[in-house]
């Protein structure tokens, strides 16, 4: 028994002693990467579009506005400079396989980072951090995690650009968050038993350390990606002051929970077409990883991420008033028509039809970026005869994201080094 013990320590140390030695070689090569900054060059919003060619205008359906009555048919034009802000484990991998499609589709240019999938997160966003970004340049779509800075933001796209958003139930997030990313977070190291959310939501402030290294993924996670401070108090003027500047910025804010009526909005908003909108779920979980909340720890979540839950019943109102302009009964008859073409595409992609356990993903290209420790990240087979009509879009609807990156030309060096590091210490 003390022989068993010992190994177990001995274990332990070592991967400690590892997980520290990776962690400070990867912090270190994080700085070297990073963007060096530029001087004494004026900077400000880019005021026109660099799209190659303009959209093809189309007639649209006109929802309630203070021009035009409901019901009204009129002329618009595709929006195709976005910025899409995309927070933490909010289903915002299939979103961008969309933002992805649509700006090949119409040959925009991306905004992306330089040798890795992400902005230089957590820290603030900085436009020099946009590769090959110059003062002045033009880029139509910014996509990749970032914690939202807006007037570095505004520096990078043309001032008329539409910016988006979604948000998720804070107790659910928070769920998802802690089995993500909780081996990254030290102070979850010490938590004992198997259900170690449920032991962190009964008494979350004995483990939570506001300065520990990446404590934010583990409270109010969403204002945090905001740019906002997320160890703030609920009473606090700042947190109101924070959802008011969030509000004034973003046009669109969707919701995971409903997901198909969010891309209707984004359809309506951005005057896309259907076709734009197909999407396969990206990145999602195993159903038998996933931590069922009780009620009782459903209400500790959200009491733990409470300016996350004031975030998110700001947005879920006006969420609603915008389902109401758009129609209810033009909304259901528009999600039954998303969701019966997306069922028709994943019987044209999809072997089986459904996604699969990573384990059974046959091909390395498209296995989908897993958590330490484990491969709770489902997949996709793609058909083996696929026709040539559609194995082009097949293809890029099922590719996960680090791979799309790739594809679009992006450096993911650093990336791709910490997976394979994480490989061959086999957590």
């Amino acid at each position: 028994m003390v022989g068993k013990q010992g190994r177990q320590w001995r274990s332990l140390c070592k991967g400690l002693v590892l997980g520290t030695l990776l962690t400070s070689c990867m912090i270190l090569l994080y700085c070297l990467s990073g963007p060096q900054a530029q001087f004494n060059l004026p900077e400000g919003p880019v005021p026109y579009s660099c799209a190659h060619r303009p959209a093809q205008a189309h007639t649209r359906l006109i929802t309630n506005s203070s021009h035009h009555a409901a019901g009204q048919t009129g002329i618009c034009t595709p929006k195709v400079d976005i910025m899409f802000m995309k927070t933490h484990k909010t289903a915002s991998s299939t979103l961008l396989n969309i933002l992805f499609r649509f700006g090949e589709k119409h040959r925009l240019k991306f905004a992306f980072p330089n040798s890795r999938n992400d902005f230089f997160y957590p820290s603030p966003f900085q436009s020099s951090q946009v590769k090959d970004y110059r003062p002045g340049m033009c880029f139509n779509i910014i996509c990749n995690h970032m914690r939202f800075n807006a007037p570095e933001v505004a520096k990078v796209l043309p001032t008329d650009t539409s910016y988006i958003t979604i948000l998720r139930d804070p107790s659910e997030l928070f769920e998802s968050s802690f089995h993500y990313f909780g081996r990254l977070v030290p102070m979850t190291w010490k938590i004992p038993g198997e259900d170690k959310v449920g032991e962190f939501l009964r008494d979350p402030r004995h483990y939570f350390d506001p300065n520990g290294f990446n404590s934010f993924y583990l409270k109010n996670l969403l204002f945090f990606d905001f740019g906002q401070d997320n160890t703030l108090e609920l009473g606090d003027p700042r947190v109101e002051e924070g959802i008011r500047a969030i509000a004034g910025r973003f046009q669109l804010v969707m919701l995971v929970e409903h997901f198909d009526e969010s891309l209707m909005l984004l359809k309506d908003a951005l005057c896309w077409e259907m076709d734009d909108l197909l999407f396969f779920k990206l990145n999602a979980r195993k159903g038998s990883t996933v931590s069922k909340l009780t009620p009782e720890l459903r209400a500790k979540a959200l009491e733990w991420n409470a300016v996350d839950w004031r975030l998110y019943q700001h947005f879920n109102a006006t969420f609603w008033r915008k389902v109401e302009a758009y129609g209810r009964q033009r909304m259901a008859d528009d999600v039954a028509e998303l969701q019966r073409r997306n069922a028709e595409m994943a019987a044209v992609c999809i072997e089986g039809g459904h996604a699969v356990d990573a384990g059974s993903i046959q091909e390395t290209a498209m296995q989908p970026w897993q958590p330490i420790g484990e491969k709770s990240i489902m997949g996709y087979n793609l058909k083996k005869n696929v026709d040539k009509a559609h194995r082009k879009l097949c293809l890029k609807m099922l590719t996960p994201e680090l791979q799309y990156l790739t594809e679009l030309g992006v450096n993911l060096w650093i990336t791709k080094l910490w997976g394979h590091v994480r490989d061959v210490i086999n957590w």
